[in-house]
C-alpha cells in the first residue's frame, strides 16, 4: 500500500472532539425541532419563556453574531417599557426588530415572566428577519416577516407606517445594507413625532448613520456579543432613552 492510499486515522483526542461536536449539534437540531413541531400550536407566555437564541446557530454566513445576555436584555427591556406604557386597547404600541431575533428572543423571555403583556407582546411585537428558522421563534406565525435588505420595502403593505418603535441591527457593515435598512425603518415608523427608532451597528458606520438617521444620536450604551466579536458596537436613539445619555462621538 502506497503512503497515498494508506488509511487516515484521527487520534483520541480529535475524535472526543468530534464526538462531542456531534452531539452538541443533534441537541441543537432536537430543540429547534420542537420549536418547529411547537410552532402552530396556541401562544401561551408559558411556551414563549422556554424559546431562545441558544437553540439557533449563528450562521456565519448571514453574518450572524448574538448579543450577550446583558445586551439582549437592556435592549428587550427598553422595548418592553414602551410597550407597556401604550396599554391601550383600542391604539396599542407596535413594535418591529429588524434583523436582531437574539432581542426578539430576550423580550419572549422577560415577557414570558409577566402575563401583562402577553396579549401586548403577541399582537404587536413583530421580527423582521432574514433567515427563515426563526419563524418558529415568533410569538405567532405572522408575527414574522421574512426579510431581505435588498429589498428594502417587499414587506407587506399592510405594515407601511403602522410601527411606533423600531429597532433595527442590519447585517452586515456597508453602506449600502445600512442605507437600505434605513428606507426600511422609514417605511415601516408611523409618521409623526412620538415614534422611536433604536439602531446598533458598528463604530465604523457612525458617518452613515449620521447621514440614513439624522434623527438619531449616539448613546453611551456599548451593545457587546455573546462569542467574542471583535468589531466596537455603537447605539443610536431618535429620543431620551434609557440606554445612557447623548455622546458627541459621532460629530468628531
Amino acid at each position: 500500500m502506497s503512503d497515498s492510499e494508506e488509511e487516515i486515522t484521527l487520534s483520541a483526542s480529535t475524535l472526543a472532539a468530534l464526538q462531542e461536536f456531534r452531539s452538541e449539534q443533534e441537541t441543537r437540531q432536537e430543540a429547534f425541532n420542537k420549536l418547529y413541531s411547537a410552532a402552530e400550536t396556541k401562544f401561551d407566555a408559558a411556551t414563549a419563556a422556554k424559546k431562545s437564541i441558544a437553540d439557533f446557530q449563528e450562521d456565519w454566513n448571514l453574518s450572524q453574531f448574538w448579543y450577550s445576555d446583558d445586551t439582549q436584555a437592556v435592549l428587550a427591556r427598553e422595548l418592553l417599557e414602551d410597550i407597556a406604557a401604550g396599554d391601550d386597547e383600542e391604539f396599542p404600541l407596535r413594535v418591529a426588530i429588524i434583523s436582531a431575533p437574539s432581542v426578539y428572543s430576550m423580550a419572549l423571555k422577560l415577557f414570558g415572566t409577566n402575563p401583562r403583556y402577553e396579549r401586548l407582546f403577541r399582537d404587536n411585537f413583530y421580527l423582521l428577519e432574514f433567515d427563515a428558522r426563526f419563524e418558529h421563534l415568533a410569538a405567532t406565525p405572522d408575527r414574522f416577516v421574512h426579510y431581505d435588505f435588498n429589498k428594502p420595502v417587499a414587506v407587506p403593505p399592510a405594515l407601511k407606517g403602522t410601527f411606533d418603535r423600531v429597532l433595527v441591527d442590519p447585517p452586515f457593515l456597508s453602506e449600502e445594507c445600512q442605507s437600505k435598512a434605513a428606507i426600511t425603518a422609514r417605511y415601516l415608523l408611523r409618521p409623526g413625532q412620538d415614534s422611536r427608532v433604536i439602531v446598533c451597528t458598528g463604530e465604523r458606520m457612525k458617518d452613515t448613520i449620521k447621514r440614513v438617521y439624522p434623527m438619531t444620536r449616539m448613546t453611551t450604551f456599548r451593545p457587546e456579543h455573546g462569542n467574542g466579536l471583535s468589531n466596537e458596537f455603537r447605539c443610536y436613539a431618535s429620543y431620551t432613552s434609557n440606554l445612557g445619555n447623548w455622546t458627541y462621538e459621532d460629530e468628531n
